[in-house]
């Protein structure tokens, strides 16, 4: 017999209640159009409830639709904002809520709260802030910075939590590739009508799940060095490995369709900081070796320059034409326009060199910073074929020198906290997780140089995620290797 103590329980109560309110207004909107909102409700509710019962299945809807989400521009054409459909709302939805549990008591592990990559978001969040404040359109820097915010909160704070459990990396990684899979079925389907190998048609095909072959082909170069880690280690089941490869070759052969020059680069500096790890080589040594070559770049830059411009070599429909038009800086209208974009962000910096003009300002304010001489034709003053084209030109010139720099801090700080954790391991299936997430970041972080994509939920959701999981193995590994040395 169910006593009635339970039957008047607040849940019981919660659940009818809402059951009733719902049949009232129904009734009441009845062949009205307010009875086509009213059916969202009963999603919108559940959504609610996950997020506060189980915010983890928050997290894995996010991840799914991350793919297939479509910008609120698509629906309507002309917003003064814009939103990510339905990932966004979602991620907001979460930082309220993360905001409420915070100012009841909650705090996330302060081991994570107390690790140098966690410091060096909230270094680059709080000159972020600061810059907003001194911002030339403060709106818009605010509502930038409340993007980068929630998802940090969803994908790093709330993400380190779901990783702990060395089965939700490997699941994150198949829901998102999973979801990617869906649309490079449909960019596939569409490429085949103009011509699988047709590189104009590369550009636009996957609208509307992605702005251009650049962001779609950098996101599939993330998650690649992944797919390899569970194809060819024993991360996974003998028989689910098989699956992992036929989802690689799949990734593999959209990634050269996708006609994408820098996200090959990226994969092939991913290939080689691969082979560093492999040979022993140490996080300190390679800095070394990289600002050497950088120094050696800056002094002969006039010559390289010159050597650069001897190359005539058009984008085409030839994989290998199209690989080697990537250094023509002479005809190549995409090079040209990439060069137009970032000396437009340096004559910025020039201008505010200490707090920019503010946070996703520099698409509204690089127009007048062209020249003549570098207008390309595909140059506009809108801002409408992307930003500064670099995640390390952009902060510069939207949040001045120490923008740039709390950036390249935490990527350096992420870098050498994957190297020391790497060398650290000694569980190979642990390693094998790690050097997936650290080889995904490099394919975006030497991406970074040539376009920037951290505004958008593709890019942002795979970013944060990686680097929760590379911070939450070294804090395991950490306890660990304590553990053991006081068994001793």
């Amino acid at each position: 017999m169910i006593r009635i103590s339970r039957i008047w329980s607040r849940q019981f109560l919660l659940f009818y209640g809402i059951s009733l309110a719902f049949i009232f207004l129904t009734v009441i909107f009845l062949g009205k159009k307010e009875a086509y909102l009213l059916m969202g409700f009963p999603f919108m509710l559940t959504i609610l409830l996950l997020a506060i019962y189980s915010f983890d299945k928050i997290l894995w809807l996010v991840v799914f639709f991350t793919p297939l989400s479509l910008s609120l521009t698509t629906f309507f054409p002309g917003l003064p904002v814009d939103l990510y459909l339905p990932t966004e709302p979602l991620l907001f939805g979460l930082l309220i809520l993360f905001v409420l549990k915070a100012a009841s008591g909650y705090r996330p592990d302060k081991g994570l709260l107390r690790h140098p990559v966690t410091v060096a978001i909230a270094i680059y969040l709080l000159w972020m802030l600061i810059t907003s404040l001194t911002s030339t359109m403060p709106l818009v820097s605010l509502k930038f910075l409340l993007v980068k915010i929630w998802f940090i909160t969803g994908f790093y704070l709330l993400g380190s939590k779901l990783f702990e459990n060395p089965q939700n990396i490997s699941k994150m990684v198949w829901l998102y590739s999973g979801s990617l899979l869906v649309v490079i079925g449909y960019t596939t389907y569409r490429h085949l009508g103009y011509g699988l190998f047709d590189k104009q048609a590369a550009h636009f095909v996957m609208n509307p799940f992605y702005n251009d072959h650049t962001s779609y082909g950098a996101v599939i170069a993330m998650l690649i060095p992944f797919l390899v880690v569970l194809s060819f280690t024993g991360v996974l089941k003998p028989v689910i490995r098989w699956l992992a490869r036929g989802v690689l070759l799949v990734l593999i052969v959209a990634f050269f369709l996708s006609y994408a020059r820098a996200a090959w680069i990226s994969l092939i500096v991913a290939i080689s900081v691969w082979g560093v790890l492999k040979l022993g080589i140490r996080f300190r040594p390679l800095v070394i070796t990289v600002v050497s070559i950088l120094a050696i770049v800056f002094t002969f830059q006039k010559q390289i320059v010159m050597y650069l411009e001897r190359n005539s070599e058009e984008s085409s429909d030839n994989l290998m034409e199209h690989f080697s038009s990537i250094s023509n800086i002479s005809s190549d209208a995409s090079n040209l326009e990439r060069i137009n974009r970032w000396s437009c962000a340096l004559r910025m910096f020039r201008e505010k060199p200490v707090f920019g003009y503010g946070p996703g300002t520099y698409m509204f304010q690089y127009a007048p910073f062209q020249l003549t001489r570098e207008r390309t034709i595909i140059s506009t003053n809108a801002g409408d074929l992307g930003n500064a084209h670099s995640e390390y030109l952009g902060p510069l010139s939207e949040s001045g020198l120490p923008g740039m720099l709390t950036f390249i801090l935490l990527v350096i700080t992420v870098m050498s906290t994957a190297f020391k954790t790497y060398f650290r391991l000694k569980d190979p299936r642990t390693r094998a997780l790690l050097t997936g997430a650290f080889l995904g970041l490099v394919t975006y972080y030497s991406h970074g140089f040539l376009n920037n994509f951290l505004d958008t939920d593709k890019a942002s959701v795979p970013f944060w995620a990686f680097t929760a999981m590379i911070v939450t193995i070294d804090l395991l590994s950490a306890k660990d290797a304590d553990h053991n040395s006081q068994k001793q």
